[in-house]
């Protein structure tokens, strides 16, 4: 389960606590953000940082309010993309890296949202009166897997990349959130409620055969799929604080990754697998986007900033 906003460090914990306790096709409207700032500028990049390549979204508030940024993966060149007056966040990138889908709150509850990966052509995917929200290409680039409040319930749909055919996978009477397909396209791995606990599940593409793989008393949500398909990286509060873990798409392996702070979660593979970036807070009081080697051996923090940034999705080439 993914916070919402405001995003704050205080509003994160307070918002992951309490979850831990317990339309038509009509058409997609089209959206002209405004005039883009300056791009932020950052220190050259160094150590483990400068050995990354691709482009990374992610939500940051240092314009005021959440806004979907992109940077390179090396922490270089933040740009915001949707400067809009509501909170937009949660970004994912199309297989291509021509587009980027979010979540939005500007037309009064949350939508799922795509544009172009400049930032222009923003348009309404989900157009539907109840919430939906945290969304998850199909390797093919042909649909998109979201979470939806639409039956009175969050569960797990999926759409044309074009917003027709939105189709219910998961209809059980708790709570199934945070969709991430797997590389192949067979799979999708979500969060779910529906043992008294949150749980990593996986289930095929068709929603048929859901399967929990975390199975640990402890809560465990975010779940990203590794690029070659053999891990799963989840959020955890295992070991009686926040840390990222990775579990194989059966559940016989189960490892840590990354903990010791005061927040860990959102995990995104980087495109060759070799590092995971997430969202954390390490004693600086604000959320901060990190990478961390995929085998333990290095760390750095990519946004570096006193505000609050968050949600990083990863794509493998940097656009011209």
């Amino acid at each position: 389960m993914r916070p919402v906003f405001p995003l704050t460090l205080a509003a994160v914990l307070l918002a992951v606590a309490a979850a831990c306790g317990g339309g038509g096709e009509e058409a997609p409207a089209v959206v002209t953000p405004t005039a883009a700032p300056p791009r932020t500028a950052t220190p050259a990049p160094s150590g483990l940082a400068a050995s990354l390549s691709g482009r990374i979204a992610f939500t940051s508030d240092r314009d005021g309010n959440a806004e979907v940024y992109v940077m390179n993966a090396d922490g270089s060149e933040q740009a915001n993309l949707t400067n809009n007056a509501a909170a937009d966040r949660w970004p994912a990138w199309s297989p291509d890296g021509s587009r980027i889908a979010f979540s939005t709150w500007r037309d009064g509850q949350s939508e799922v949202y795509a544009m172009n990966a400049d930032g222009s052509s923003q348009r309404n995917l989900t157009n539907n009166p109840t919430e939906d929200r945290e969304s998850s290409w199909s390797p093919d680039g042909s649909k998109i897997a979201f979470t939806s409040y639409r039956e009175g319930n969050w569960d797990i749909y999926v759409m044309n990349t074009d917003g027709s055919g939105q189709t219910r996978l998961t209809n059980d009477p708790t709570e199934d959130r945070g969709p991430s397909w797997s590389p192949d396209g067979s799979r999708i791995a979500f969060a779910s409620y529906r043992d008294g606990e949150w749980e990593v599940y996986v289930m095929a593409a068709d929603g048929s055969n859901q399967t929990n793989v975390s199975r640990d008393p402890a809560s465990d949500f975010d779940p990203a799929w590794s690029p070659d398909g053999t891990q799963i990286a989840f959020q955890t509060f295992r070991e009686s604080g926040w840390a990222l873990y990775v579990v194989s798409p059966d559940g016989a392996e189960q490892r840590p990754l990354a903990s010791g702070g005061e927040y860990y979660g959102e995990p995104a593979w980087s495109p060759d697998g070799r590092f995971v970036a997430y969202t954390a807070s390490k004693g600086a009081g604000n959320l901060e986007v990190n990478v961390e080697a995929a085998d333990g051996s290095g760390e750095a923090d990519l946004t570096n900033a006193p505000n609050e940034d968050s949600g990083p999705a990863w794509w493998a080439l940097i656009s011209p």
